[in-house]
């Protein structure tokens, strides 16, 4: 018998060629391709800023996902869903857009290079959304790999609202850590508009400080493994990893990231199992 593809979720707010504002853009382009090419079956999600040019990356929109409202502090936000193909691969990311949230020049900062007061909501836009499109997509990812701070929400998601829903109650999840983040805090009341049905403020708890570290906590917190993809990281969050005794992954990248594909197998039980 042949085993079913292992399906990986990447979920991250910048990959190349699309957006690139740090490494974490070529880790997102490489990771995905090196475990299509040992048999996984891939989905790709991210925002679409408004610096993403849609005539050259071909983006068009998938009307069968769009027109769901993500709500937030009581506001309906509706989410519209493109997609693309990467040149040179069989791979489509799909895109995430709302006029309010993404249709900006800038990613984070304003052109003064002022960290956007409502990047709290743009993240819970973007993680609740995620999830929602997954399920649009009829598709049920054995593993959910989220790539930095702007995914921080996803694991905390999964674990608790959609921890019975049939499209993530058997997903594992992985979380990797980037030092390219922000020293501002985000807004206040962020634990507070993040709480999600079924959930209580109890389970956001952990995101309360709303800074950087405390979004890398909070992911980590509900995640089943963790990938240091930097030097320096935070030593609160370092501290926070080890104790956690979660299976961790350390910032080198080997040939065709067969250390990925070796902690992706670690943590899904039979999933990767090759049945004889």
């Amino acid at each position: 018998m042949e085993m079913a593809k292992t399906k990986l979720l990447i979920v991250t707010h910048e990959m190349s060629p699309f957006l690139e504002l740090t490494k974490i853009s070529e880790i997102t382009r490489q990771l995905p391709q090196a475990m299509q090419d040992k048999g996984f079956e891939i989905r790709i999600l991210m925002p679409r800023f408004g610096n993403i040019n849609e005539r050259r990356n071909r983006l068009h929109e998938v009307i069968r996902l769009s027109g769901m409202n993500i709500i937030i502090d009581d506001n309906d936000n509706p989410l519209i869903i493109k997609v693309a193909s990467i040149p040179a691969a069989r791979m489509q990311v799909y895109f995430l857009d709302n006029e309010d949230y993404f249709q900006r020049k800038y990613v984070f900062r304003d052109k003064e290079d002022k960290f956007y007061a409502d990047n709290d909501e743009r993240t819970i836009f973007f993680c609740k959304g995620a999830l929602e499109t997954v399920k649009k997509l009829g598709w049920s990812p054995d593993i959910v790999h989220c790539h930095g701070w702007m995914t921080s929400l996803v694991p905390a998601y999964i674990k608790t609202t959609y921890k019975n829903d049939p499209t993530f109650k058997n997903s594992k999840v992985v979380y990797s850590i980037y030092e390219d983040c922000f020293s501002e805090k985000m807004n206040a009341d962020l634990y507070k508009k993040a709480v999600m049905n079924s959930m209580t403020v109890e389970d956001t708890k952990v995101f309360e400080k709303a800074d950087c570290s405390a979004l890398h906590i909070g992911a980590v917190t509900y995640s089943d493994a963790v990938v240091l993809a930097d030097e320096n990281i935070n030593s609160d969050v370092l501290k926070f990893v080890k104790d956690s005794n979660k299976p961790t992954l350390a910032f080198n990248l080997t040939e065709n990231f067969e250390n990925f594909y070796s902690l992706y197998e670690e943590i899904s039980d039979e999933e990767l199992v090759s049945i004889a």
